[in-house]
């Protein structure tokens, strides 16, 4: 849907007294973290042999809860109530969409059945291809796990797939340079950042990935400007796992972002969905959780948030919290906000608390 931009001049965002154009509508779908190893693999590939499973997902009910995982913790207990399809109906409807890829996908991949080392069969990604997903993070705390190899057979493999890329790169000026995508008659640049491993950052002449820092982002905001852009997303890795709260890191690299000219700002790593803020009028989603994943040892692993944000022209006029609930280990399906819904939404409004102007 949303396809490489040429350069050109920039644009000021319209005022918020501009009225609303149907014309110039188009639509912004984020989410979490995906990843295709581990159980995700186990189901897709071996259980189900059906590389589209993951994003085949349609709505479900919660019906109870059960003690307990291997962890200990209770988890939901649920049925699907229909509507299959819905999942993938709504990324691949979308004008532009875009998520976090969690793992490395080399051509010397190894399929690992536990730990935290990842690494995803490049033909999985079909499953991402085929969900309508342009864009995806490379910037995360795993896009190492196999090596400077591993990132550029990565980066290979999802451009073969056409599905475009950033955050990481063969050296520094690589993973730092914005994607600048297309999306109707609005040029969108996206700028991905790590915070968690400073040890798989690029450097000049190192494979790896962007490292988040003020000063870059200063300056790579302003670059995105420069090649065009009229709306900069800033999608970070950052925060404390299994928490919904920002840090104090996240809180001054969110509002530099803005600061230095960022329209949204979009974070992940923490597995659970998160805190929500409108800083100088502009959003920061702190986490989105899980996606496509296998942590199905408690609720807020679980459940997670897909943001459909539409936009007129560079102009923010809605946003839609959608939380779902993944099942067998790797299939995200939708909850009703005012049913199911309510323990992920409810938990990412305390957190909000103080950071909403309502």
């Amino acid at each position: 849907v949303a396809s490489p931009a040429a350069s050109g001049a920039g644009a000021s965002p319209a005022p918020e007294s501009t009225p609303y154009d149907p014309a110039t509508a188009w639509v912004l779908v984020a989410a979490g973290d995906v990843m295709l190893d581990r159980g995700v693999a186990d189901e897709v590939k071996n259980v189900r042999n059906d590389v589209d499973f993951p994003f085949d997902g349609g709505t479900a009910e919660i019906t109870g809860r059960r003690c307990c995982s291997s962890l200990g913790n209770p988890v939901p207990v649920a049925e699907r109530t229909g509507n299959e399809g819905a999942v993938r109906a709504l990324f691949e409807g979308a004008d532009l969409a875009i998520s976090n890829f969690e793992n490395p996908a080399p051509e010397a991949f190894r399929y690992h059945s536990e730990g935290t080392v990842f690494s995803a069969d490049p033909a999985l990604l079909a499953t991402i291809a085929h969900a309508g997903i342009d864009w995806v993070s490379l910037a995360n705390n795993h896009i190492r796990d196999f090596g400077a190899q591993g990132v550029l057979d990565t980066i290979a493999n999802l451009s073969r797939w056409g599905i475009a890329h950033g955050g990481a790169g063969a050296d520094l000026t690589a993973a730092r340079a914005p994607t600048i995508l297309a999306v109707r008659s609005t040029r969108v640049g996206i700028l991905a950042y790590d915070t968690i491993a400073p040890s798989y950052a690029a450097g000049v002449d190192r494979v790896g990935s962007a490292e988040m820092t003020e000063e870059a982002v200063k300056e790579d905001v302003a670059r995105a400007r420069e090649l065009g852009a009229q709306l900069v997303i800033v999608f970070p890795h950052w925060g404390v796992e299994y928490t919904t709260g920002p840090s104090a890191q996240q809180l001054r690299l969110g509002h530099a972002a803005i600061d230095a000219g960022a329209d949204l700002v979009i974070g992940n790593h923490p597995h659970w969905a998160g805190a929500v803020e409108i800083y100088q009028g502009k959003p920061i989603f702190y986490a989105l959780g899980n996606l496509v994943f296998d942590q199905g040892w408690s609720e807020p692993t679980m459940e997670g948030l897909t943001v459909e944000l539409t936009f007129a022209g560079t102009r923010l006029v809605q946003v839609r919290l959608r939380p779902h609930l993944i099942l067998d280990r790797s299939q995200p399906n939708f909850l009703l906000e005012s049913g199911s819904g309510e323990v992920v939404m409810d938990q990412v409004f305390e957190a909000s608390e103080g950071f909403l102007p309502w």
